[in-house]
């Protein structure tokens, strides 16, 4: 699959904004509304298209990738780049994941020239942490919000 990086636009924030997760995942739903929009559009998130220009996903860089309550209990006092990864969920757990996540981490370390990456994931995702350790992340931290227990996780 030949996929290319885009700038958001209000089109494919838009479109994400509509995606909607099978539980246990459904966690990971946005709620249509301006601030949502707003976040997508004012934050360093990019959209993530196939050749046929179909929206396969999206990723964030910097501290939109946190998880606001971490930074009370240390979870980014490294200065490490932050990135989060979000998937069309019509294409999930269809084995797509590593060439998805792949591509954007070498983006990344080619666009941005950093030496480790941060990301942060839901305890129960063991699909995504699966994927992640695969591809070379470490656990390093956990903290819990309001019953769910969130893993940060390094590649150095």
């Amino acid at each position: 699959m030949q996929l290319v990086v885009k700038k958001m636009t209000e089109e494919y924030a838009e479109q994400i904004l509509t995606w909607k997760y099978e539980a246990p995942y459904d966690f990971y739903n946005n709620e249509e509304s301006s601030e949502s929009l707003n976040e997508l559009l004012e934050n360093p998130y990019y959209a993530v298209l196939n050749t046929n220009e179909t929206l396969i996903g999206f990723f964030c860089i910097g501290s939109a990738a946190q998880v606001p309550f971490g930074n009370t209990v240390g979870a980014y006092s490294e200065d490490i780049t932050d990135i989060g990864i979000g998937m069309n969920p019509s294409l999930t757990g269809q084995g797509f994941g590593a060439e998805f996540f792949s591509f954007i981490l070498s983006y990344i370390l080619e666009t941005y020239k950093v030496d480790s990456l941060r990301l942060s994931v839901a305890a129960f995702n063991q699909r995504a942490i699966h994927l992640y350790t695969k591809l070379g992340f470490v656990k390093k931290m956990e903290f819990s919000r309001r019953s769910i227990e969130f893993i940060t996780m390094v590649k150095k």
